[in-house]
C-alpha cells in the first residue's frame, strides 16, 4: 500500500532562524531516467545518490518487470543490468506506477516501439492525470493505447514492431512529452525529431549522450529547440552520480529566505540551466543566495547553495517564458510571495492545472485558507505579501509539493498551518520532516 493511501495530517508553526548544512535527496527526474536508461543499455550501470522515494521505486519495479535486473547494495549503490534497446520482455502483470507521472509517461514512450503489451495503473491522483499528451504522438509511431475517459489511466500500451519515425511539434513546453517521443525513437529505424517552441528541461538529451546515443540539438530562430536522434540506437552502460533535486532544495531554500538571521547550506544541487528558474526568481526578489563549488558530473552542472534570510523579499513579475524551468516550484514560490513586500505576479501557469493535482487551484485554496490576499487572472497567479495569519487547513489532493509548500508557509505564520495529508511527501522527499527538523523547524501531528 502506498503511504499516500493513509492520511497523516501535519502542522507547522512559527520557528526561529534556520541553520545547518544539508543534502536533499537525489533529483527525481534524473533518478527515473537513470533506471530506465540503465535498463535499456547493454552492460551494468551503477547509480549513486538515487532518490529512494516511492515514485522512483515504482520505476525500479517497472524496469524489473520489463526484464532488467535492478538491485541495491547496503551502501545505497544501485546496479542495473540492462537488456538492450529492443529486447524488453512483456510484463507478466500490471505495472503500478503509484503517483509517478514522469515514470508512466516516459515508460509509455519506451514500450510503444517494442512489440509487447504493457498495462499501467497508479494511485488515485495519477489516474486523474491526462495521458493523451503522450498517447497522441506515440500513436504516430504505430503504437495503440487504451485508456479510460479523457485519456486517464489505467492504460494499456500495445507496442509496435513496425515503428515509423516521427517529427512532432510540442503544443506545450513539456519535458515528459519530449522525452516520451525521443525514447520511442530509440527503437525506430530513421530519424525522430521533436520541435519545442519553448525549451524544457533537457535531462533526457544529456543522459542519452552519457549512454552513447548521438542526440542533435539545434536552437531555433524563435528560441525554441529542435531535438533529433536516429535509431535504432545502441546504448552502453554508464555509471551515474545523481545530483540533488532543485525541486526538493526549494523547500529549505524558501524556508531560510523568509526567516531573518537564517544561514543554510544545501549541497550538490543540480544546476542545469533549464532547472534554475526558482533560484533566478528568488535572487530577483532580493534573496541572498550564493552558488559555490560549481562543477560538472555526468553531463550535469551541480553546486552548493548558501542561503541567508538577511534580505526581505520583494514582489516581482515572473515571466511566463521562465515557467518550464521551474514548473514544479510554483507552489513554494507562492509561499515566498506571501512573505514578500508588495505584489508578485506569476504568469502563464496553465501547465500547473495538469500536475499531480490542479496545482493552480490547490495553491489558491491554500492561500485563501490562511488569509493571504491573492487572485487568479486567466493563467496568472497574483499574490500580495505581508503578514501571514495562518491558522488554516490545506487540502493537499495527494500532492506532495502542495503539502511541503504549505508546511513551509506555517514556519513564519502567526498561527500554525495544517495540511490534511503529509503522507504523499514520501513520493519525492522521504526525509523531508527530519531534514527540516534538523534545520530548526517546528512540525507536529494535528491533534484530532
Amino acid at each position: 500500500m502506498s503511504s499516500a493511501q493513509i492520511k497523516r495530517p501535519l502542522q507547522s508553526a512559527r520557528c526561529g532562524a534556520l541553520a545547518g548544512d544539508v543534502r536533499v535527496p537525489g533529483d527525481k527526474s534524473i533518478s527515473h531516467r537513470s533506471l530506465m536508461f540503465g535498463g535499456l543499455a547493454e552492460g551494468e550501470t551503477r547509480i549513486n545518490g538515487l532518490l529512494e522515494g516511492e515514485d522512483v521505486l515504482a520505476t525500479a519495479d517497472a524496469m524489473r518487470k520489463l526484464g532488467a535486473t535492478v538491485t541495491r547494495d547496503e551502501d545505497g549503490t544501485w546496479h542495473v543490468r540492462g537488456v538492450g534497446v529492443g529486447a524488453l520482455r512483456e510484463p507478466d502483470s500490471v505495472i503500478d506506477m503509484g503517483n509517478a507521472g514522469t515514470g508512466i509517461r516516459l515508460l509509455a514512450g519506451i514500450v510503444a516501439t517494442h512489440p509487447i503489451t504493457t498495462f499501467f495503473t497508479g494511485d488515485a491522483s495519477l489516474c486523474k492525470r491526462p495521458m493523451g499528451r503522450v498517447a497522441d504522438p506515440l500513436a504516430e509511431f504505430g503504437a495503440k493505447f487504451i485508456t479510460r475517459d479523457r485519456g486517464r489511466p489505467p492504460m494499456a500500451v500495445i507496442g509496435t514492431d513496425e515503428a515509423l519515425p516521427v517529427t512532432y511539434t510540442l503544443p506545450m513546453a513539456s519535458a515528459q512529452v519530449k522525452s516520451a517521443v525521443l525514447l520511442a525513437g530509440l527503437n525506430t529505424a530513421g530519424t525522430t525529431t521533436v520541435i519545442e517552441p519553448k525549451p524544457s528541461r533537457d535531462h533526457t538529451e544529456r543522459m542519452l549522450r552519457h549512454f552513447g546515443v548521438d542526440v542533435d540539438v539545434q536552437i531555433n530562430d524563435d528560441g525554441g529547440r529542435t531535438v533529433s536522434l536516429t535509431g535504432p540506437c545502441q546504448m552502453t552502460a554508464a555509471d551515474i552520480v545523481v545530483p540533488t533535486d532543485p525541486s526538493s532544495a526549494a523547500f529549505p531554500l524558501v524556508a531560510a529566505l523568509i526567516h531573518p538571521e537564517s544561514n543554510v547550506t544545501i549541497r550538490d544541487v543540480c544546476l542545469n540551466p533549464l532547472r534554475i528558474g526558482l533560484i533566478t526568481t528568488l535572487i530577483e526578489m532580493g534573496g541572498d543566495i550564493t552558488i559555490t563549488n560549481e562543477r560538472e558530473e555526468a553531463g550535469e552542472t551541480i553546486g552548493d547553495l548558501v542561503v541567508t534570510g538577511k534580505n526581505r523579499l520583494k514582489g516581482i513579475v515572473v515571466p511566463g517564458e521562465r515557467a518550464p524551468s521551474m514548473i514544479d516550484e510554483y507552489p513554494v514560490l507562492a509561499v515566498a510571495a506571501a512573505y514578500a513586500e508588495g505584489e508578485t505576479r506569476m504568469c502563464d501557469l496553465e501547465e500547473l492545472r495538469v500536475k499531480e493535482s490542479d496545482r493552480l487551484a490547490a495553491v489558491a485554496a491554500g492561500l485563501a485558507a490562511n488569509g493571504i490576499i491573492h487572485r487568479i487572472e486567466g493563467d496568472d497567479l497574483i499574490v500580495t505579501g505581508g503578514v501571514v495569519r495562518g491558522g488554516g487547513m490545506v487540502e493537499t489532493h495527494l500532492d506532495h509539493r502542495i503539502a511541503m509548500a504549505f508546511l513551509v508557509l506555517g514556519l513564519g505564520a502567526e498561527q500554525p498551518v495544517m495540511v490534511d495529508d503529509a503522507a504523499p511527501i514520501a513520493t519525492s522527499f522521504p526525509i523531508f520532516e527530519q531534514l527540516m527538523a534538523d534545520l530548526g523547524t517546528n512540525f507536529a501531528p494535528v491533534k484530532s
